[in-house]
């Protein structure tokens, strides 16, 4: 199973500002955009309806926390909801 963070972001935002790259490394998580993850088989990707920046973050369950909590204090992230995937 993997936690898979739908992550909404600030406009002008990318990817790399959502986490450093250490935590990256530390934590093995991927960062994902709309296409990426429909690419790696993620089922129901489709575009925001509201025209919102996106990127989804998928993660090891024992690593989520520690990202939540950085989700939680980047100011580019607006906003997320959390989902469980079976792999």
């Amino acid at each position: 199973m993997l936690k898979v963070y739908e992550v909404y972001i600030s406009e002008g935002a990318s990817s790399e500002d959502i986490l450093s790259e250490e935590v990256i490394k530390e934590t093995m998580a991927q960062i994902m955009t709309d296409d990426e993850a429909a690419a790696v088989g993620f089922q129901g990707v489709a575009p925001d309806p509201d025209g919102r920046d996106r990127r989804w973050v998928a993660v090891a369950p024992r690593d989520a926390r520690f990202i939540q909590s950085r989700l939680d204090s980047d100011p580019e992230v607006l906003g997320y909801r959390t989902h469980d995937v079976e792999t």
